[in-house]
């Protein structure tokens, strides 16, 4: 079993810790494995090729993993897709739900809670389904429609809480004084999948990394997934350097980018406001210094954008064939920043995170 401890104190946690319960810190999964090259099980079309590496040994999968790498030529904006939106319930949170369940499933878990604007609801419910395993999901009560039913249409119970995204967190926790909390922001084995992406990204490139990684950060799991990954290709000798990596945010809700620009080590809580992007619409992202610090390391940086924006980037998206939900086309409409911090030939990934059929 993986040993769990605080990121941020190292005090040890409990396996179905969720938090620190010294400091409230996150957690962190002390033993990781290395990476290695010869370990991938090249047969296996999912992300347990990777078995070796990560903390969860497989007792139930969906097929998550080994989306496609693809290129979208835009005029004078080149990128590679990373087409996340084509997991099992459209959704990259896939990745880190298959990991954290066989987890819980390995400790006999038979019930969880989790808080969702919506695809880690989905994603929570279809994988808590498919083994057996009673779900409830806090999600805002204004949350899209074709995500509730998602959840619903998966098995567990939909809990609407009318209030701020914040309120929802709050009615989730205080269930989670007696239920273990599944939470796709909180638990370090859901984050642990989340590396996979790095891998799959170096192998569809030819064993090499990309310049730059360019994320939609609300809690930030994705783009600490991604920079925890490529850190561990770099400390096994297999890239240069780890890519940049940028934080993309709404205008609406922008606490990541307000502490960038203001160049403190802690997000910046806000009042969210309205914003098409509401996967991101997170006020306080409780791995904010993580996140922060990722992007330092990297020579990275977080940028803003408008709904506006958000909105003719999904458009362009579409034209190029790829339909998905506005908190994916996020990273697009900050592209020509994330150029100008670049070489005019530096190669951009773009995770496309979620299908536009949810919405």
């Amino acid at each position: 079993m993986a040993d769990v401890i605080c990121e941020r104190c190292g005090r040890a946690a409990g396996p179905l810790d969720w938090h620190c319960t010294a400091c409230s810190g996150p957690l962190k999964i002390a033993d990781l494995p290395p990476f290695d090259p010869e370990a991938i099980r090249t047969h296996e079309w999912s992300l347990w090729r990777y078995t070796a590496m990560l903390p969860a040994v497989r007792r139930f999968s969906l097929g998550e993993g080994m989306t496609p790498l693809v290129p979208v030529a835009l005029p004078d904006k080149p990128f590679l897709a990373k087409l996340e939106y084509l997991s099992p319930t459209a959704s990259y949170k896939d990745r880190g739900m298959a990991v954290m369940f066989n987890h819980l499933l390995a400790h006999g878990v038979e019930a969880v809670v989790e808080d969702s604007s919506g695809n880690a609801g989905a994603s929570l419910a279809a994988y808590a389904g498919g083994i057996g395993i009673d779900a409830r999901v806090f999600v805002p009560a204004d949350a899209p429609a074709g995500k509730k039913t998602q959840i619903a249409r998966f098995g567990a119970t939909l809990v609407e809480v009318t209030g701020s995204r914040a309120d929802v967190t709050a009615a989730c926790e205080k269930a989670a004084q007696d239920i273990p909390y599944a939470s796709h922001a909180w638990n370090p084995f859901y984050l642990a999948g989340q590396m996979t992406i790095a891998w799959e990204i170096w192998e569809q490139m030819g064993h090499r990394a990309p310049d730059a990684i360019v994320c939609p950060v609300g809690q930030g799991g994705l783009l600490l997934g991604l920079a925890r990954g490529f850190a561990a290709l770099h400390e096994a000798g297999l890239i240069a350097h780890v890519p940049r990596l940028y934080a993309i945010q709404s205008a609406a809700c922008d606490p990541i980018v307000k502490a960038w620009e203001a160049e403190h080590d802690a997000p910046i809580p806000v009042s969210s406001g309205e914003t098409i992007a509401g996967g991101i619409k997170i006020t306080a992202p409780v791995r904010g210094r993580e996140v922060l610090a990722a992007l330092r390391g990297s020579g990275g940086a977080a940028y803003r954008v408008s709904d506006s924006a958000i909105t003719a980037a999904q458009t362009i998206l579409a034209a190029h064939g790829l339909f998905v939900e506005p908190t994916s086309a996020v990273p697009v409409a900050a592209l020509d920043r994330v150029q100008a911090h670049l070489d005019r030939a530096a190669e951009i990934v773009i995770p496309l995170t979620g299908s536009g059929l949810k919405t």
